[in-house]
């Protein structure tokens, strides 16, 4: 494990707008947005039977929630491709599901303002369970027709490898 260094040049937190997403080895173009990394566990409470008034909490099963990633539509075929996947219609009766690929590891990466890598999370297992090609379509609107992808996981970790950068110093010239 690498060890944990701090910046002590660097009191603001990182920001939400610099990030990549990839998968089989290179990035999505156009991402646009990624819904929140969420883990939650069940709390499994009982009782002795000796403290009737005293209930005991424990950990259960941990379960982490589906990601929602959006991007503007574009001819690129990336989220279709993978969501065809999971489900063809053109496939035939039996064969609408490709066992042998529906599923991706995806790495979420964070950049810092000068572009450098700064977090790295794995997502084990993503399978795509919902796939919006087209939003609703409003002649009156204006607005980038965005389609998403929600993709169901296993789990997730952060890359300890990747540590904090030291940041560039910019000079402005006389």
């Amino acid at each position: 494990m690498a060890p944990f260094t701090v910046n002590a040049r660097r009191f603001d937190p990182y920001k939400n707008f610099k990030f990549r997403v990839k998968w089989d080895g290179r990035y999505v173009a156009g991402i646009s947005k990624v819904g929140a990394l969420k883990r939650s566990t069940e709390v499994i409470e009982h009782r002795e039977g000796g403290d009737p008034s005293t209930a005991r909490k424990s950990p259960g099963r941990s379960k982490f929630e589906a990601i929602t990633l959006e991007r503007g539509v574009t001819h690129d075929l990336e989220f279709e491709r993978w969501a065809n996947k999971v489900w063809n219609f053109g496939a035939g009766a039996g064969s609408e599901v490709s066992l042998a690929d529906f599923r991706k590891d995806v790495i979420l990466d964070v950049f810092n303002e000068a572009g450098q890598k700064v977090l790295s999370y794995q997502i084990f297992r993503c399978w795509v369970s919902d796939f919006q090609a087209l939003p609703d379509l409003d002649a009156n609107a204006n607005a980038i027709a965005i389609q998403t992808l929600k993709l169901e996981n296993e789990g997730w970790q952060r890359d300890v490898a990747v540590t904090e950068p030291v940041e560039p110093s910019f000079t402005v010239p006389a």
